[in-house]
């Protein structure tokens, strides 16, 4: 093993020199230490020096990409799932990815009054559009709606009771349980009703001196159908004003505004945040990055009185956002503000697009895989809003479906490419919905689909 260079003649060869550039001559050494202690590991009978060279070359180049790669990178969502959790959520519209890299790769008014020339306040930006579109007298932003829900709560109710119905008390992904965020920010549950039939009787028998709010939570992820009852939000509301007791909702999803031009019985469920501001709620909650279509983040809307007490409270520092949060949410709210949404943010272009367009797409893609010996068809199946948003609630849409050997090494094939594509299998059919890829991706998944066929003889 004497015959192995030293580290220095190693690092000096020319596809490594070229490699620095990208990742630094540190790692590169300790690459190729790595390898080289590797070699010496095995027994010495082994190839000549030569060939010691580039087998130490090609192992450190395959650990230098292997570990110097980005843990997060961009794949293609073929699963129809339009607001997929696992995937991201939300992909951004446009222009608010072009506000995020505009602002974020220099200086912002951040936390700057530019008029005054003096320190101003963060919490101030997005308000003016986010009371614009929900008819809010005030807003604030913190980074999910989890922290929205918290910081509530926390603000307006620890140490006394907050009224809930037992039909509301949900968990969704990740674990997240309404009572646990209860817990943590000081309130004190009051359950109320049963798991199927809540009255607003059931309500207002429960208001106490110790009772601070109402809440009402859209179950998202879930349907109870059948024997069931749920007082609407302005029956709440008026046993809150009967007590002069704030109603709050966690309306999960940030379904804006009715005026979209989306697939109404699809949503026919989801609260409209403009329609339960103009209820009377004293505070409605809901995510960013779901119907609404862009970043991450918990939005605050309601009373003056209301949403100043939360935008005032301690924990608001720790869950408060950064530039570029309020960059894209800026920039996606525009979209709506200008009646942009449906065609320009792509959680609402997915919703609303039309079944003879993805069609049109899904033949295209068979038949280039057909001619290039894929076996692929198109055939009827359903899209899902997914995301926490119109929990069993489907859209019509056509599949393309690949038949070239077992499916699940055609879905860690697919997933192997060098933009992964993200597919789902059914009744051992590979399964790609168009519906929530951008039209623009579609020569990736047919370049990637391309390298499924068969080898030639292979199970002859």
């Amino acid at each position: 093993m004497r015959a192995i260079p030293s580290i220095e003649q190693l690092r000096q060869r020319p596809k490594l020199l070229a490699l620095e550039s990208t990742y630094g001559r540190a790692a590169i050494v300790d690459a190729l230490r790595a390898e080289a202690a590797a070699l010496r590991a095995e027994s010495a009978a082994g190839p000549g020096p030569d060939d010691l060279v580039h087998a130490i070359e090609r192992a450190a180049i395959e650990r230098l990409t292997n570990e110097c790669a980005p843990s997060l990178r961009r794949v293609i969502n073929a699963t129809g799932v339009i607001v997929h959790t696992n995937l991201g959520r939300a992909p951004l519209a446009p222009a608010a990815a072009a506000r995020v890299a505009e602002l974020s790769a220099g200086y912002t008014n951040l936390e700057y009054d530019v008029s005054a020339g003096a320190r101003g306040r963060r919490d101030v930006h997005a308000e003016r559009l986010l009371c614009r579109l929900t008819g809010a007298e005030a807003a604030v932003v913190v980074n999910n709606n989890a922290a929205a829900t918290l910081l509530v709560l926390a603000a307006l109710a620890t140490g006394r009771e907050v009224i809930i119905s037992r039909g509301e008390l949900v968990e969704i992904g990740g674990g997240f349980r309404v009572p646990d965020v209860l817990a943590q920010s000081g309130a004190i549950l009051r359950e109320v009703g049963t798991t199927n039939r809540t009255r607003a009787a059931d309500y207002a028998a429960a208001i106490s001196e110790r009772t601070a709010l109402i809440l009402r939570v859209h179950p998202s992820n879930f349907r109870i159908e059948g024997f069931t009852e749920r007082p609407s939000l302005a029956e709440l509301i008026d046993v809150g004003r009967r007590f002069d007791l704030p109603v709050v909702e966690d309306a999960g999803s940030g379904y804006l505004s009715g005026t979209l031009h989306l697939a109404a019985a699809s949503l026919r469920d989801e609260p409209i945040i403009s329609e339960s501001v103009a209820a009377g709620a004293g505070a409605v909650m809901f995510s960013g990055d779901k119907l609404l279509g862009g970043p991450q983040a918990g939005i605050i809307v309601g009373q003056k009185a209301i949403v100043g007490r939360a935008r005032t409270h301690p924990l608001m520092r720790a869950l408060r956002v950064d530039k570029m949060t309020y960059a894209a949410l800026e920039a996606t709210l525009e979209e709506y503000a200008a009646d942009r949404a449906h065609a320009n943010v792509p959680v609402t272009a997915m919703i609303a697009m039309p079944l003879d367009a993805i069609e049109r797409r899904a033949q295209a893609l068979a038949h280039a895989l057909s001619d290039a010996g894929i076996r692929a068809t198109v055939v009827d199946g359903e899209s899902t809003i997914g995301g926490g948003s119109a929990p069993g609630s489907t859209l019509p849409t056509k599949l393309v479906a690949i038949e070239a050997g077992s499916p699940q090494q055609i879905e860690q094939r697919l997933r192997e490419y060098e933009v992964p594509i993200i597919a789902r299998i059914d009744n051992d059919c590979i399964l790609l919905d168009l519906r929530t890829v951008d039209p623009s991706d579609d020569k990736i998944v047919l370049a990637a689909s391309e390298r499924l066929r068969p080898e030639r003889g292979a199970g002859g």
